[in-house]
């Protein structure tokens, strides 16, 4: 096996102190050696992806391993800013263009059914993550204006997704919002993304998974019953089933080819910022391109992020945060009349889209036991919750009917 070079790309994913960094509960303590050679799965990446892929497979009877070249939460889930919705960058009405009407409608009621599911999953294990449910304003922009907005009324209505049209009035008197129209849904929710990622790989620790830090993964063979993987420390593991959960530090194979690396930029305010009552209960966002996005905390912050660009390396240029930050302070001031001031927390981040929204899943071609899930875009949690029950369910030998909805090529 060569060793000269990393299996997937690396990235330093995050610039600056996000609000997260400085909130207890949101790290785990790790092995700091591998106690087998061999195992069931071996998933690689204990980001959000993979603590809930490590989940998915708790209680099976499984031994499972979790690696990561970093401490775990430590990469992109630690950027985010976990507006958890079911709502995709890409319309449900042009999404239908693309992939046909049935599609695209699969594939919104399945981003419904994985924000569901992560409510359940919060539930069900206790974590402390100040998760909340939450509405969803999405409003019209430069991109996506009034006549948008109503096709994409028809169309959630028309899939079974619950959501209401407001006119422009509407929005001026409960929102004191001016923009020409708004959809406001259901189904969406935010948390503390670290302590929500270090909370499940806690919780699949307790049930038996390893989890073992600073290990980089350097070449993969697969081969007809087993996959075999050579860390930079020259230790080799095998396993029935491997998954890469590298979010976007994707594997060098598939790199170049559906998917780009773009730039982005968030703040967080003070706590207790004065703010509109109808705040605490939405996550907003805009049909522009880049399109503003915020919400609020427990503890009275706004959080808000944007401006994002092509460039995976725009996110590390420290005059061009500055400049972005203030674009996204004054966008706020202008949409709401929300007064951020100097913000507490500023940070910035790459992250990768593909050309339709979508994440890709499945096998990596010509490795049956080798599984990938990457291209999240804007909807890290939430697909992460979708690729956890796919991948698993081919593990375990429960074949998906939405398998076919986010092929890798």
């Amino acid at each position: 096996m060569d060793n000269s070079a990393p299996l997937t790309q690396r990235y330093a994913l995050r610039r600056d102190q996000p609000l997260w960094a400085a909130i207890r509960g949101g790290s785990i303590k790790t092995g700091q050696t591998i106690a087998h050679n061999a195992y069931d799965v071996i998933i690689v990446g204990a980001g959000i992806s993979g603590a809930l892929m490590a989940h998915a497979l708790s209680g099976k009877n499984l031994r499972v391993l979790v690696v990561d070249r970093r401490s775990p939460v430590q990469g992109s889930s630690l950027a985010s800013t976990a507006m958890i919705q079911h709502e995709i960058d890409v319309p449900l009405h042009v999404l239908q263009k693309s992939m046909g009407v049935r599609n695209a409608q699969r594939v919104w009621q399945r981003s419904a059914g994985a924000v569901e599911q992560l409510a359940g999953i919060v539930q069900d294990l206790n974590i402390k993550c100040s998760f909340q449910r939450k509405r969803s304003l999405f409003l019209a922009g430069e991109e996506y204006g009034a006549r948008a907005l109503k096709a994409e009324w028809e169309a959630r209505s028309e899939a079974g997704i619950g959501a209401e049209l407001l006119g422009a009035s509407v929005l001026r008197e409960q929102f004191q919002i001016v923009r020409t129209a708004a959809i406001d849904s259901t189904i969406s929710a935010s948390a503390n993304p670290a302590q929500l990622t270090a909370g499940i790989l806690r919780r699949a620790a307790m049930h038996g998974t390893e989890i073992a830090s600073s290990v980089e993964i350097k070449d993969v063979r697969a081969f007809d019953e087993d996959v075999v993987l050579s860390t930079s420390e020259g230790t080799m593991l095998s396993a029935r089933q491997v998954v890469f959960c590298t979010g976007y530090e994707f594997l060098e194979s598939l790199a170049n080819k559906s998917q780009k690396v773009i730039s982005t930029w968030a703040l967080a305010s003070r706590p207790k910022l004065k703010r509109p009552e109808w705040l605490d209960q939405y996550l907003v966002w805009e049909g522009s391109d880049p399109y503003l996005y915020f919400r609020s905390t427990p503890d009275g912050r706004v959080i808000l992020g944007g401006e994002d660009e092509n460039g995976e390396d725009a996110y590390k240029d420290q005059t061009k945060r500055a400049r972005k930050t203030k674009a996204l302070v004054e966008k706020l001031a202008d949409l709401t009349g929300i007064a951020i001031g100097k913000p507490e927390f500023k940070w910035s981040a790459a992250f990768a889209v593909t050309p339709d929204g979508l994440p890709m899943i499945g096998r990596v071609p010509h490795m049956k036991n080798v599984f990938v899930t990457m291209g999240f875009g804007g909807n890290g949690i939430t697909f992460s919750q979708i690729a956890a029950e796919l991948i698993a369910g081919e593990i375990l030998g429960h074949h998906d009917t939405d398998w076919d909805l986010f092929p890798i090529s």
